[in-house]
């Protein structure tokens, strides 16, 4: 079991995080349906955290983006997007990722009001952190994915519409 600290993404150096997303999602991940919902975005440094070992390796990123669902009627609803979660091959099923999960909700604080949303495996997200697909059937992505792999994490009384296009939050 690899010994391991949580710290602010910024903190590392932005090549080996590209290095590590290359060798846990392959080099074509760029033309995945996720990277058009926050292009043109900068991840949020308050929610995005690294992984390293006692040497400074990292062995796992966690990044978080400002995107909203836009309705049909385009009125925007700010959200945040989780992801991508990353943990190097060698590294996997040592608790890097729920420590990552954990530094994120840690770092909303208490109360927070904006909903996470994430594309992932709903049986890891679900049981562990709570997110369902349960109020994202009708929302849809800027290309191909697979509708029940769309997850959210809100409170109740978030505000979110049935329908809409996730995308990127930009004010304007």
């Amino acid at each position: 079991m690899t010994e391991f600290n949580i710290i602010p993404l910024d903190q590392v150096d932005s090549a080996w995080v590209e290095e590590l997303l290359d060798l846990v999602f392959g080099p074509e991940r760029k033309n995945r349906t996720i990277y058009k919902v926050r292009e043109g975005l900068a991840h949020l440094p308050a929610l995005s955290f690294a992984a390293v070992d006692g040497d400074g390796y990292l062995v796992g990123s966690i990044q978080c983006w400002p995107v909203a669902l836009t309705d049909p009627d385009g009125l925007a609803y700010p959200m945040i997007l989780v992801g991508p979660v990353s943990v190097a091959p060698d590294h996997q099923d040592q608790g890097i990722g729920r420590a990552l999960m954990a530094a994120v909700f840690g770092a909303m604080g208490v109360g927070e009001k904006l909903p996470l949303v994430l594309l992932g495996d709903p049986e890891y997200y679900g049981t562990r952190f709570g997110f369902t697909a349960e109020r994202t059937g009708g929302w849809t992505l800027p290309g191909p994915y697979e509708q029940h792999r769309l997850l959210a994490l809100a409170r109740p009384d978030s505000l979110m519409p049935e329908r809409g296009m996730l995308g990127p939050w930009r004010l304007s």
